[in-house]
């Protein structure tokens, strides 16, 4: 019972953190509040290997973890980008917000339904990664002191991409063993663009080096299931 106490607990932070980055981001702190998603992130890195250290993993905690992970991950980021960016969009910009937190919730349901069916890599982008995206761009932003406005209608345009990420198809590896072949084209085109963030963030280079991680991550499953298929259609 004791050592189902500690991976709960984290569990729990998750939670917690999530809840403090929404109440952060409403009271006008938006470094605040994507800083207590990347600390949802660490609880929820942990919760599991904890959980599987003690030999205290249940269907309950998955479960916990799950919702934790609905509000952490897509509730408060898709919060987050609204205070942001999205409200100068106004219904749009809502929408948009609402569509990322949805498709947050699909993904959840969609790799519980599967996680004895798929091995060696995650079917569409992880929710934690999507909402991480969201996070360490805003502090990147804040960080650089720069206008999201002037992007113009690319950021709805990048939050929707993500979002679709979430629910795609797209094969994303799991870095666990043998799953999905990285072309070395790939690791090329995420190698320049992880290159190109840290270019134009070079004023702020440890938040332009933690948002090009995420970024990368996101454009890897992309690009690689693109050049499958161009290969596939050129075999």
């Amino acid at each position: 019972m004791y050592r189902a106490l500690i991976p709960n607990m984290l569990t729990s932070a998750n939670l917690v953190f999530g809840m403090c980055s929404i109440l952060a981001t409403f009271r006008g702190s938006l470094m605040g509040g994507a800083i207590f998603i990347l600390l949802a992130l660490a609880a929820d890195g942990l919760d599991g290997r904890v959980a599987r250290f003690f030999g205290v993993s249940s269907e309950m905690g998955k479960e916990m973890d799950s919702l934790c992970d609905l509000v952490s991950f897509g509730a408060a980021p898709g919060f987050l980008a609204y205070v942001f960016a999205l409200q100068a969009f106004s219904f749009f910009g809502g929408a948009v917000a609402i569509c990322f937190a949805l498709c947050g919730m699909w993904r959840l349901a969609r790799f519980n339904v599967n996680v004895n069916v798929i091995h060696g890599y995650f079917m569409g982008l992880a929710i934690p990664a999507g909402g991480c995206f969201v996070a360490a761009s805003t502090m990147l932003f804040q960080a650089m002191a720069f206008d999201p406005q002037r992007l113009g209608w690319v950021y709805p345009a990048v939050m929707l991409l993500v979002a679709f990420l979430m629910v795609s198809e797209v094969h994303y590896p799991d870095f666990k063993g043998k799953g999905e072949k990285i072309y070395g084209v790939t690791w090329g085109l995420v190698a320049a663009i992880f290159a190109a963030i840290l270019y134009q963030g070079r004023e702020a280079l440890p938040f332009a080096i933690l948002f090009a991680v995420f970024a990368a991550y996101a454009s890897l499953g992309l690009i690689n299931t693109l050049v499958a298929r161009a290969v596939g259609r050129h075999a």
